[in-house]
């Protein structure tokens, strides 16, 4: 995509709520300022004013509510226990954002990136152009982009961006003509490789009245690693740290000095718990992961850090560069909280007035299911279901009761293990590659399936819109040649290596295969080598065996170089065509019952 800018946006009346920062760069300590300078509303103005920024990330297209444990957030009770609580959905999410914007005077939104791509049916089948649509209801003002906007490449990117009816498919709605984001895309750090420009604008300055706050935007660099070859064709992706720091002081140049990194990167904290503090016992002490790196080392210049990609829920402060606290926050995903932050703008220096100690610190708002909801949206859902009941209501096959996928963090899950032995089924004839085995991405399976009926279709029944939610990316499925030694190096790389070694990868596999992980271990020994067993043989490193896979995995996605070393590939069918042929061979009378996860031995 080219670096021209989007269209310009008009800032917009928005509501802020509950935030004061830590010392930075030029900025002031709240006790330094005047008597009286302090401002709330009123037609005098004072010299400092809060903003309120309310953020959310990885949306993901999840217009309707998510079902099962996608759809539920975990709390933390005064007595130390914690529930499970329904949450998300855009009908809600917009009731939320709007009554929090109420009796804010100065309030911006902004995203952390993936608010398209792995998306339910009901936007998936559209590519997109209905969660647009909801976006711009919702007032977002930027975002910046995250891996999943590049699932269907840079010139699909644009047109999500600026508009335009599909290329192939054309404009879904007669007479309509899809206007693109009222938001602007922010991707600091994607450059078209021939060109060394940025393929969309880098930053974004919020303004109202006299108040100015400049927005960085950056993806993780490893978006390469975790999007198909071919989504990222041409793009270079650099590093968050050193291109945030540059555009920090190119606003600072442009006499911006309130400034907020958008970055679709995060970390993970130690409790699941959305109300954890991760602060206890010291700043920062309760999270982990690549966010944590990168909030040490960007410029004091920037005032906060809004988070995603790991989709946990974490409000914390992180030391900068000159050993001041900073907030870093994360709303987890799908709409099922966002993040509630005051900042403190001193209309002398320009800058955000960041204390000693956070007070009050971000707040993550939960986005509960007992909000009315938002009449625009439920027009906005039915208007686009109605164009995909055709395809969407078609029942697919049976089940007996959940099967967990997305929403478990098991290492092994049973929808992967149903979707790998899907794939496996699919491939197994020799006319159709004579696969022996079949490995399974666990970031491709992006839901459980839920016994109980969404709709009118019945409990149990397995729908083509519900299907599609699971496997939304239609990759291809590949069966390839691999050796054994191979094979093992493939487990070795779910726990090691600088991709996975932080944050491993399990993959799910198909019924026959076995190992063990023994999590006591560190890096690739915690794979037990000689436990690697298909259909209870040994696995041997000189033998070749046929694998089955997704075109992303056998491309070396998400860290698995190895598996880019195969040879004699054969293409199949897709992996949601594969996954609905498995559905297929149950009924009512014979339903799928779900699998017992038993492939995998855990040791801790």
């Amino acid at each position: 995509m080219s670096a021209t800018p989007q269209r310009p946006r008009t800032a917009r009346r928005f509501t802020l709520t509950a935030l004061a920062l830590t010392a930075g760069a030029g900025a002031m300590v709240a006790a330094a300022l005047p008597a009286g300078a302090a401002s709330g509303g009123g037609a005098a103005k004072g010299r400092t004013v809060d903003v309120q920024m309310l953020s959310f990330n990885d949306f993901h297209g999840t217009l309707e509510a998510p079902q099962g444990s996608s759809g539920t957030v975990t709390e933390r009770q005064a007595d130390g226990t914690t529930k499970a609580i329904p949450a998300g959905g855009v009908e809600y999410l917009a009731t939320a954002l709007r009554e929090a914007r109420k009796g804010h005077e100065y309030s911006v939104t902004a995203a952390a990136g993936d608010m398209i791509g792995g998306s339910p049916m009901l936007s998936g089948l559209f590519h997109d152009e209905p969660t647009v649509e909801a976006l711009n209801k919702l007032k977002l003002d930027v975002s910046s982009v995250g891996n999943h906007e590049f699932d269907e490449g840079r010139a699909e990117l644009r047109r999500m961006a600026y508009g335009g009816c599909h290329p192939v498919e054309g404009c879904f709605e007669y007479g309509k003509t899809f206007t693109g984001s009222e938001f602007q895309y922010l991707a600091a750090n994607v450059t078209d490789e021939k060109t060394k420009r940025p393929m969309m604008s880098p930053t974004f300055v919020w303004k109202k009245g006299d108040v100015k706050i400049g927005f960085i935007g950056v993806t993780l660099e490893g978006t390469p690693d975790v999007v198909t070859a071919e989504g990222v064709k041409g793009l270079k992706f650099g590093d968050e740290v050193e291109t945030i720091n540059k555009y920090a002081a190119e606003l600072n140049k442009q006499g911006v000095k309130s400034i907020v990194a958008l970055i679709h990167e995060g970390g993970l904290p130690a409790s699941g718990a959305y109300n954890y503090d991760c602060d206890v016992p010291g700043a920062g002490a309760g999270i982990s992961g690549a966010i944590v790196d990168i909030a040490k080392n960007v410029d004091a210049k920037v005032d906060a850090l809004v988070t995603g990609h790991t989709h946990q829920a974490y409000s914390c402060n992180i030391p900068d560069p000159a050993g001041n606290p900073r907030t870093v926050t994360s709303a987890a995903s799908y709409g099922r909280l966002f993040t509630d932050t005051k900042l403190t703008y001193d209309r002398q220096t320009k800058d955000i007035v960041r204390t000693p100690v956070a007070s009050p610190k971000p707040v993550n708002r939960l986005v509960g299911r007992d909000l009315p909801k938002a009449a625009d949206m439920t027009e906005l859902i039915d208007r686009w279901k109605t164009l995909a009941a055709p395809v969407a209501n078609r029942p697919m096959g049976y089940i007996s009761g959940d099967i967990a996928g997305r929403g478990l963090d098991a290492p092994e899950k049973p929808l992967g293990d149903l979707i790998a032995d899907a794939q496996l089924e699919a491939t197994a004839a020799a006319d159709k590659g004579g696969a022996q085995l079949a490995l399974m991405n666990p970031g491709g399976i992006r839901a459980d399936l839920a016994y109980k009926a969404a709709g009118d279709e019945g409990d149990g029944v397995v729908t083509y819109g519900e299907s599609y939610t699971v496997q939304p990316f239609n990759n291809l499925v590949n069966v390839v040649d691999l050796t054994g030694a191979q094979l093992i190096t493939a487990l070795q790389q779910q726990v090691s290596g600088t991709v996975n070694g932080p944050s491993p990868k399990i993959l799910q596999v198909s019924k026959g295969f076995t190992y063990t992980l023994d999590l006591t271990k560190a890096g690739a020994d915690r794979i037990v080598v000689d436990s690697v067993r298909l259909n209870g043989a040994p696995i041997e490193a000189g033998k070749t065996y046929r694998v089955a896979m997704n075109e992303f995995l056998a491309g070396g996605g998400d860290g698995f170089t190895v598996l880019k070393e195969h040879k004699n590939k054969l293409v199949g069918v897709s992996d949601l065509d594969a996954f609905n042929a498995l559905l297929a061979k149950s009924s009512a009378a014979d339903p799928i019952a779900p699998p017992a996860a038993d492939r995998i031995t855990v040791v801790k």
